[in-house]
């Protein structure tokens, strides 16, 4: 049974689809489900997440079976199949960051925003989540913050503090 935040109908603007075509011309004739994720990455930037609905009118439009959608969208992380916050704080917790700090930064985010990893704040503004190597291993601990991905190194529970302030006031 559909949740209502799986079963959230969407509509894809003109602009969207515009979108949509130029990223198919990119591949060759017949081979449009080439262009599958490209054009997920197009309907979370617009939506901030990929509803049911949304995968599959992105199945309807590349001609393709809608269990095609769901299988890229649920191998790749970098999909979220539930809405998050405006802001997805994504720290590193592999070795490298654990050793120099990133459990307490966990620890401390989990703390400063009240919710636990993959929930949302009550004001829609942060989720956060633990994540493998983001590639910064001398730089740790290490988040990243989606949907732009910006890169925050050397953390210290000042600094995210700091962060979090700065992305509270940008959001206003």
């Amino acid at each position: 049974m559909l949740s209502v935040k799986e079963n959230m109908k969407v509509s894809f603007s003109a602009e969207l689809l515009k979108q949509f075509e130029e990223v198919v011309l990119r591949y060759p004739e017949k081979r449009q489900k080439s262009a599958l994720l490209p054009i997920l990455h197009l309907v979370q930037a617009e939506y901030g997440w990929l509803s049911v609905d949304a995968m599959e009118k992105v199945a309807a439009y590349l001609h393709i079976e809608p269990i095609e959608v769901y299988e890229v969208a649920t191998f790749y992380t970098m999909f979220f199949l539930e809405p998050k916050g405006k802001y997805v704080l994504e720290v590193c917790r592999t070795g490298p960051c654990c050793l120099v700090g990133a459990e307490k930064i966990i620890d401390h985010l989990e703390a400063r925003l009240g919710v636990k990893e993959g929930e949302v704040t009550s004001d829609g503004l942060f989720s956060w989540r633990g994540v493998e190597c983001v590639a910064a291993c001398g730089f740790g601990p290490v988040l990243q913050i989606g949907p732009d991905y910006t890169f925050y190194e050397n953390l210290t529970t000042e600094s995210v503090d700091e962060l979090l302030t700065e992305l509270k006031k940008k959001a206003q």
